[in-house]
């Protein structure tokens, strides 16, 4: 059969001759199989292999990702079974049972089922990473685990829902879940995943994931419920919470590594109806902050450059929850972090630690507030100070004075666009000089989702040439992969001041801003949907109030 591989692989002209002599001579130094060779090394793709193997072996490639599995076929075989063979059962007709497997000399699984099941089997050949996708969509994340779990609780209806905390803090520590709770979170990380929420309900539990700013659903394993009582345990204790208080919030922190990555978890439960929901953040432990990446405009990052550089007043980033504002404030704070410049930090929390600055995170339970730490970070002869959010009068005056003696103050705002800033400074109480007098620019921003770059494919619409994601492996079919910010900036311009100070509204602000040219959120997505980064959608999915 071997010699039969290669001559297939250079009659189809898939490797060198060159190539194919160096993977025979490794396959007899390793004594491994020449296919699992020309996988490690790369000379051969899989899909391509598996091609050839499968007319030599007189089997069906299937290309599982674009194929319907059979929900009979998979609930005939356990997760347990699948996971440990590798397999991904497709169809099941007339007792013949279907399964994708990787290996065409690997029958074990066929052995194992037909003895074991009675079923007849018959083979495909498919991608392993296409078979271990179908047994995370079809089974759920970590199903054989949870059914390894049930099986060992010698037959407990509700094993994982005894109330005392000592049988739960037990169960927590137990190999089992605890390696379900990893997996639960190392595959949430791997999906690029910024939050995972889990919810429990009177008929079941939920996971879902946020991906690229919006919800997505993940397959779980419907006896998972049995052990949501062990799992927020697990996590529980892991960010050094209390596992009997299950009446009260509580937030806590944890670190985890995934290959040579590290996450920080941000941990928040609360109280529900049927038990407690949990969201966790993941951030990544180290970050690398570049203004230049997160999607401003040239002039646009110009303008923010020579803010950023002027020696005192305040840079307002203003927006919703999620827009991506600290992501811009710390790339800020990044470009000044220079030895001849104190930077402190009062945030919360405190989301990436940057080497170089003194970052607070404020406590209101001891009575650190924004307002408190402002005041005791002066004495620290900070050049550079970031606060987190002004939420109310006392910080945003504390902010607006610390600008006006001499340091450059950067902070957030919760408003829709720019002009709206102003606006609701004043309906804070801060006088409208004082605002005239210090603030350098606001700058409103969302984040839309951007086309992956593997499926991106163009189309003709109204006569425009315009850009989509097809939808592909890579992005988990929905044709995005990553996010960009689209953004506005105000500079406080003379003209600009002037309405600050007869209390305009908003849009009167908004209004001259245009007449002075400046590029609103919605010019700069629609740019941005005519260069193929992101759709006509998006923007007007984030920028239609």
């Amino acid at each position: 059969m071997m010699a039969l591989l290669k001559d297939r692989l250079l009659a189809r002209g898939l490797i060198s001759n060159e190539r194919l002599a160096e993977a025979v001579e490794i396959t007899r130094r390793t004594h491994a199989s020449l296919p699992d060779v020309l996988l490690e090394h790369r000379l051969v793709g899989e899909e391509a292999l598996l091609e050839v193997l499968a007319g030599i072996y007189g089997l069906e490639f299937l290309r599982l990702r674009d194929s319907q599995v059979d929900a009979r076929a998979v609930k005939a075989v356990s997760a347990k079974l699948a996971s440990h063979y590798g397999v991904m059962p497709v169809r099941l007709r007339d007792n013949v049972l279907t399964l994708a497997v990787a290996d065409p000399l690997d029958v074990s699984a066929s052995e194992d089922i037909e003895t074991n099941l009675g079923f007849q089997v018959e083979r495909v050949l498919a991608c392993r990473a296409d078979i271990a996708e179908g047994l995370r969509r079809h089974y759920g994340v970590g199903a054989e685990t949870v059914e390894r779990i049930l099986a060992e609780s010698k037959g407990d209806e509700e094993p994982a829902a005894v109330d005392t905390a000592h049988d739960l803090e037990k169960m927590a520590a137990d190999t089992s879940v605890v390696k379900l709770v990893n997996q639960l979170i190392q595959e949430a990380i791997q999906s690029r995943a910024t939050d995972i929420h889990f919810e429990v309900y009177r008929d079941g539990a939920i996971l879902r994931r946020r991906i690229d700013g919006l919800l997505y659903d993940t397959s779980i394993h419907e006896s998972i419920r049995l052990l949501y009582p062990a799992i927020i345990s697990r996590i529980k204790l892991m960010s050094g919470l209390n596992i009997v208080e299950r009446r009260m919030p509580q937030d806590g922190r944890a670190r985890v590594k995934i290959g040579a990555s590290e996450y920080d978890l941000r941990i928040s439960i609360v109280p529900a109806q049927h038990g407690e929901d949990v969201v966790i953040r993941i951030l990544p432990a180290t970050m690398v902050f570049d203004l230049g990446q997160l999607g401003f405009s040239e002039p646009q990052l110009k303008a923010l450059q020579k803010f950023s550089e002027t020696p005192h007043g305040i840079i307002f980033v203003t927006g919703p929850t999620g827009s991506g504002k600290s992501t811009t404030l710390y790339a800020c704070l990044t470009r000044l972090n220079t030895r001849e410049r104190k930077i402190i930090t009062i945030e919360d929390p405190v989301e990436y630690e940057i080497r170089g600055i003194t970052q607070t995170q404020v406590n209101p339970k001891i009575g650190l507030t924004f307002a408190h730490a402002l005041r005791s970070m002066l004495r620290h002869d900070p050049d550079v100070m970031l606060v987190g959010e002004v939420r109310d009068r006392e910080t945003a005056e504390i902010a607006i004075q610390t600008a006006m003696t001499g340091h450059l103050v950067l902070s957030s705002l919760h408003t829709n666009d720019a002009a709206g800033a102003a606006v609701r400074l004043i309906d804070m109480g801060i006088d409208p000089y004082l605002i005239t007098s210090t603030v350098l620019v606001f700058a409103a921003q969302r984040l839309v989702r951007t086309i992956c770059p593997d499926c991106r494919e163009s189309y003709e619409s109204s006569g425009k040439r315009l850009f989509r994601g097809r939808g592909c492996r890579t992005c988990n079919q929905s044709g995005f992969r990553g996010r960009i910010a689209i953004s506005e900036l105000l500079p406080i311009a003379p003209e600009i001041a002037d309405l600050i100070l007869q209390r305009a509204p908003a849009r009167q602000i908004r209004a001259k801003a245009d007449e002075l040219g400046m590029a609103t959120m919605a010019q700069d997505g629609w740019e941005k949907v005519a260069r193929g980064v992101t759709t006509a959608e998006e923007v007007l999915r984030v920028t239609t109030l």
